[in-house]
């Protein structure tokens, strides 16, 4: 490994030990880890990871190449990002030997009483995935100066300078993110008619071209968004939340009838949070507490660590047995317990606890599937997404996460200024007492995860990745395949994967009864998949 990436470590020095061979040349591995000195960048875009390189290459922070690249994908990946959403990071920080947390996520509009929700719900008890209702003040901007205020050495315009670029001249399109333009074409519309969504002209000058999304490979510009990160830029954090940005934001939500307002934005912080983490297989594997769903992930490795892995064989049918269980243990806690912690005392310390873990590992029987399970009780024992990594020539690194929550948004874009606000407060709950009820001034849960593996204090990956709540499940895999079956950080990303649907909602809507759905990937043997479903998998 080098100094700087998430590059392969022989499998003894990964865990720790000489147990097992490595899955050398793996057949599922699509090409050689790759490798590198004095910087590395690892997005879902070319283009961003790009520029994430040139921003090192000028003398760039880790966090400044990790701002940059986001900007570019909120740009480039409007579906699943942007500067009307939140984030999410953590820093490895060489200087202090230490990481450091951060939580930008937004909170609900302070002017909007729960009554007066429900009164606008109209009798529904769900808030809608469009529409004002469903925003909660972005917090991605905030972040981003918070970041570059401790990290940063070059100035927040020339991190923002590519991106600005490439939205006055434009960029081709890629293919997924066209498939997912058009999507929303179909669904923003349906969502007017119906009454849900306020407004949709400014989302179709913004996004549409000749009334169509545009297609693969056709030159996308947006200059609204050129000239707002422009203004950034240029005035700072303050022209986000307290200066014209701010205006124009509230101005556009009266005009609409929306709730969040400029008082929401000036009140708005950021805060630097320490991180959690578990140790597995001798490797501490951290993650931020909640609003977020990251301890699901911890608590699927502490559940797992009572069973031997390796002994089983990658992706048989007691692995993924095991592993489909143990997630639906922790989301079962995920939907109770994880919330705001500024309006609910989480019980933290016990939900990561060895003892709890063993305590909820009993419920795992080894030849039937779980089909109703409940939350348990820590009390009385003694979370469509943009990810990316970068790491410096001093060994800094970033592992940041970003989103605007479902696809694109709540379908809502302010005059003028070029980028979608999020749906995130979707996430609230309608139940009355419990922990994610919606109430003025909370931040909602969250799905989106940063994580990052040390050992004896040494930082050894930062890492993550996209996709609801395929990410703490994607997260433990990623460990496992690593840690337990000694492979490479390529081939660990490349082996098949298994997701599990079903678990009871952190909505608290629609509890699990029947085991949910487990997907396999194609890599998966139909023995495997045979034998799983014998076992009561659907």
């Amino acid at each position: 490994m080098t100094e700087l990436s998430s590059g392969p470590m022989p499998p003894s020095a990964l865990r720790g030990d000489n147990r097992g061979d490595r899955v050398t040349g793996a057949s599922w591995a699509s090409r050689s880890p790759v490798l590198g000195r004095r910087g590395m960048a690892a997005t879902s875009h070319p283009l961003a990871s790009q520029i994430a390189i040139d921003i090192l290459k000028k003398g760039g922070s880790a966090v400044d190449a990790a701002i940059a690249a986001n900007a570019a994908l909120g740009l480039m990946e409007p579906t699943g990002s942007g500067i009307g959403g939140d984030l999410f990071a953590i820093v490895w920080d060489p200087a202090s030997g230490k990481l450091h947390g951060l939580n930008a996520s937004g909170r609900a509009p302070l002017g909007q009483t729960r009554n007066q929700l429900k009164d606008r719900l109209g009798g529904e008890s769900a808030i809608p995935d469009y529409g004002s209702l469903s925003v909660s003040t972005p917090g991605a901007v905030d972040g981003w100066f918070m970041l570059h205020q401790k990290f940063g050495k070059l100035s927040m315009s020339d991190n923002l300078a590519p991106t600005i670029d490439y939205a006055r001249a434009g960029f081709p399109v890629s293919q997924v993110i066209a498939n997912h333009m058009q999507q929303h074409a179909v669904s923003f519309p349906a969502a007017f008619e119906q009454g849900i969504l306020e407004e949709i002209d400014n989302y179709r000058s913004t996004y549409l071209a000749d009334g169509a999304a545009p297609v693969e490979g056709q030159v996308f510009r947006n200059p609204d968004l050129a000239a707002t990160l422009a203004l950034i830029g240029r005035d700072g954090r303050e022209a986000f939340y307290r200066g014209e940005i701010a205006d124009t934001i509230e101005a556009y939500f009266r005009r609409i009838g929306g709730p969040l307002r400029k008082k929401d934005f000036e009140q708005h912080t950021g805060n630097w949070i320490t991180p959690v983490s578990v140790n597995y297989r001798g490797y501490d594997v951290w993650e931020l507490p909640p609003n977020g769903q990251g301890i699901a992930a911890l608590q699927m490795l502490n559940t797992l660590e009572g069973f031997d892995l390796q002994t089983m064989g990658h992706n048989s049918a007691d692995h993924l047995h095991v592993m489909a269980e143990a997630k639906k243990l922790a989301f079962e806690d995920r939907a109770r317990f994880y919330a705001d912690p500024g309006f609910y005392d989480i019980p933290l310390d016990t939900l990561l606890s060895k003892d709890y873990a063993a305590e909820r590992r009993r419920l795992i029987q080894m030849d039937t599937a779980l089909q109703d399970v409940d939350h348990g009780d820590p009390k009385l024992v003694g979370g469509d997404t943009v990810y990316l990594t970068t790491a410096d020539e001093t060994g800094m690194m970033v592992s940041l996460i970003q989103s605007n929550y479902m696809g694109m948004g709540s379908g809502l874009v302010p005059d003028g200024l070029g980028f979608m606000f999020q749906n995130r407060g979707t996430q609230f709950s309608p139940s009355e007492g419990h922990p994610n009820l919606y109430a003025p001034g909370k931040r909602p849960f969250h799905t989106i995860i940063p994580a990052f593996l040390t050992k004896e204090g040494k930082p050894v990956m930062s890492f993550g990745l996209m996709g609801g709540a395929m990410q703490p499940q994607g997260h433990v895999q990623i460990i496992v395949n690593m840690l337990d079956f000694g492979m490479t950080v390529q081939e660990a990303g490349d082996a098949a994967r298994f997701h599990h649907l079903g678990s009871t909602e952190p909505t608290w809507q629609g509890r699990m009864k029947d085991g949910g759905t487990l997907q396999l990937e194609s890599g998966i043997a139909r023995l495997v998949y045979d034998e799983l479903a014998r076992r009561g998998h659907s």
